[in-house]
């Protein structure tokens, strides 16, 4: 916890994806690393419960390892990221180890390579269809509320279309949020609060282009387009104007031909008269976007190009390459400062490490907007106040809170998020808002919390949060 900015890409992003890939081929029987759920234990998983070791854990991140960060279905490898995500719930928020609960739930994997793999230690078999999943997971669900009544569940890294509909499924009944959907759009919302003063455009001039239209893509838009709705004083439908979409087939469009998901018709548009628009540079020139932004997995897709007429179109060109892990970034610092004469505002998924300006020698450091700032606040924030549900209202009040954590050193350096250093007093103050909303809306079970909470005096709030934090001494 005292090195925890050396140690994040040991214990997560990238080093996290590689374990993940070789998980079954280093996997060691004796580490008691997590909770693992068969679907053939459908039917008895209160049972499965029974097997973990620690008492009343406080919180669980459960994936079915079916989207790992860029890296596709890796079935029941998948484990190192509840691992992961938990591990920085104790070094950001400090939350105790002893009261984390990893779970990946095995489906078995629809990837031919682990399938034939003989040191696969997962299912060798197809995953399950639509019906026979979502009943095994309100069973999963059900099965957790009931054993453990206060519980925090985070869903992680579940294909797109699962994403959604188990959150929508969910939302209501457990304690629960997606980090994928919900954290993400958090703090990538925080960043664009902090790059929209930047700009000095207002936000009714703000146009956003998304390459990317998985889950993350949209749930982050979500988040925006609600930042739209109440900074903007703008009704959902003038607010979803501000954004278009660009996937594997072009511009998302009511009428381009093609079957859309689900979630992808919140903003397809249906104001392109008939254009179609195939690929991102095509996009790029009709919408001429002040803010481009990419969820797309597709290493170095914002070119040269690209770069070059984003800083064309805008004097501070907002552009956050936001795919996991480095290889997939849609493009790097370097690229994007060379390419926009150092003029760009820039936020990645993944580090980059500094760019110094050949001609004036000036060192730039660049923005990451990782997930890690705002679901620590989030999870403590909601087990302290015992969280019945985590609001809309509680995951905008963390992006809000991230956004005004910054230092004027900070802001002076050009950072839009604060620096790693300080992520424990950043999560602290995060989860003290998110407490109040909870108290707000009155979906917190703790008391004590409620009294404190309405006396106002956030010094003891904060006081009161700092008691409750793991600190590891000997």
């Amino acid at each position: 916890m005292d090195n925890f900015e050396e140690l994040i890409p040991i214990i997560y992003t990238p080093t996290v994806g590689e374990a993940c890939v070789k998980f079954s081929h280093i996997y060691n029987m004796s580490n008691r690393d997590g909770l693992y759920i068969s679907i053939n234990d459908k039917g008895r998983v209160s049972t499965i419960l029974e097997n973990w070791i620690y008492e009343n854990p406080d919180i669980t991140v459960i994936t079915d390892g079916s989207r790992i960060l860029g890296l596709g279905d890796l079935g029941i490898n998948g484990m190192g990221i509840p691992i992961g995500k938990l591990s920085l719930y104790v070094g950001a928020a400090g939350i105790n180890p002893i009261r984390t609960l990893p779970i990946t739930l095995d489906l078995g994997t629809n990837n031919p390579s682990h399938l034939e793999d003989p040191m696969y230690i997962g299912l060798r078999k197809k995953r399950p269809e639509d019906p026979e999943f979502f009943e095994f997971l309100d069973e999963v669900m059900d099965a957790l509320s009931a054993k453990w009544p206060n519980i925090i569940i985070q869903h992680e890294d579940f294909s797109g279309s699962h994403a959604f509909a188990l959150l929508e499924r969910q939302r209501n009944k457990y304690s629960m949020f997606n980090d994928d959907i919900q954290g993400t759009g958090a703090v990538i919302l925080s960043g664009l609060i902090n790059a929209f003063r930047e700009t000095g455009i207002q936000l009714k001039d703000h146009r956003i282009l998304f390459l990317g239209a998985g889950s993350a893509g949209v749930g982050v838009a979500k988040q925006i387009c609600e930042h739209f709705v109440r900074a903007g004083n703008m009704s959902f439908d003038e607010a979803r104007n501000h954004f278009w979409f660009v996937d594997t087939k072009g511009l998302v469009t009511f009428d381009r031909g093609d079957q859309l998901a689900k979630h992808k018709t919140i903003f397809a548009r249906k104001d392109n008269n008939g254009q179609q628009f195939k690929d991102l540079k095509s996009a790029l020139e009709y919408v001429k976007p002040t803010c481009l932004i990419g969820l797309s997995t597709q290493g170095g897709a914002f070119t040269s190009e690209i770069i070059k007429r984003m800083a064309e179109l805008n004097e501070r060109p907002i552009i956050f390459p936001l795919s996991n892990p480095l290889k997939n970034s849609e493009c790097s610092y370097e690229s994007a400062m060379h390419y926009s004469d150092c003029r760009v505002i820039f936020a990645s998924g993944s580090l980059f490490p500094p760019y110094t300006d050949p001609a004036t020698h000036k060192v730039y450091y660049p923005s990451q907007g990782n997930n890690m700032y705002v679901f620590p606040g989030i999870g403590l924030g909601a087990i302290l106040s015992q969280a019945s549900a985590i609001s809309d209202n509680m995951i905008y009040t963390s992006a809000v809170a991230l956004a005004n954590t910054l230092t004027e050193e900070e802001k002076s350096a050009g950072l839009l998020y604060p620096r790693l250093s300080r992520i424990n007093e950043v999560s602290t103050r995060i989860s003290a808002e998110v407490m109040k909303e909870a108290v707000k809306e009155s979906i917190s079970k703790n008391k004590e919390v409620i009294d404190l909470v309405n006396t106002n005096d956030e010094a003891k709030l904060i006081s009161y949060i700092q008691s409750k934090q793991y600190h590891p001494s000997y």
